[in-house]
């Protein structure tokens, strides 16, 4: 299927993410498709050039260091209100994608993804079905591992207390360094063994 490519002189498509590797192969695959990009490595970076900028498309990480993406979503809709935005996290979370929507995301893909999957999710904004079944995401068939589901209530209640570490410890009843220990590991995968 082929996609309307972006041609010279609009506004340009942001790139928000910590990870450089990440940064340096999603510019060069999304460059090769017709698309201007920008790139940002923390938030006060993204907010200056959406700024300056105003971007069209905006590909936010989750987890910017120790910045939450999610934080970010309604002051880059308000520096630009037409901005598309497409939240991508390192795991799939029902809880995150929800709230990642609230906030005024228009899509949501988990790592690791396909440029042409940035780019259905950006042009088509989620209102269809991607082609490929294996591209759609779904909620797990066997039941979440017992760290995995630690992982997501921690998220869900980090969340509730706007990215607040010191309130989400006490809500959660644990010490701050306890919750910072288990916020630095990375999260449960489901298939660890899918392409690097």
């Amino acid at each position: 299927m082929n996609h309307p490519i972006p041609t010279g002189g609009t506004r340009p498509l942001l790139i928000v993410d910590d990870d450089a590797t990440f940064v340096r192969v999603l510019t060069r695959a999304l460059t090769s498709r017709g698309f201007e990009v920008i790139t940002a490595g923390n938030a006060d970076e993204a907010r200056a050039l959406s700024q300056r900028h105003q971007p069209r498309h905006c590909v936010l990480d989750l987890k910017l260091g120790e910045e939450n993406g999610l934080r970010l979503i309604p002051e880059l809709r308000e520096l630009v209100p037409d901005l598309r935005i497409l939240l991508l996290t390192g795991y799939a979370s029902i809880a995150t994608a929800v709230e990642a929507i609230k906030r005024g995301a228009h899509d949501y893909l988990a790592k690791p993804v396909d440029a042409d999957a940035v780019v259905r999710a950006l042009l088509e904004g989620g209102d269809t079905v991607p082609q490929g079944e294996d591209e759609v995401i779904d909620a797990p068939e066997a039941p979440l591992a017992l760290r995995r589901l630690e992982w997501e209530h921690i998220q869900r209640v980090l969340t509730e207390c706007d990215g607040n570490i010191s309130e989400t410890a006490r809500r959660l009843g644990m010490h701050r360094r306890t919750l910072q220990r288990k916020l630095s590991k990375h999260p449960v995968r489901e298939r660890p063994n899918q392409g690097s």
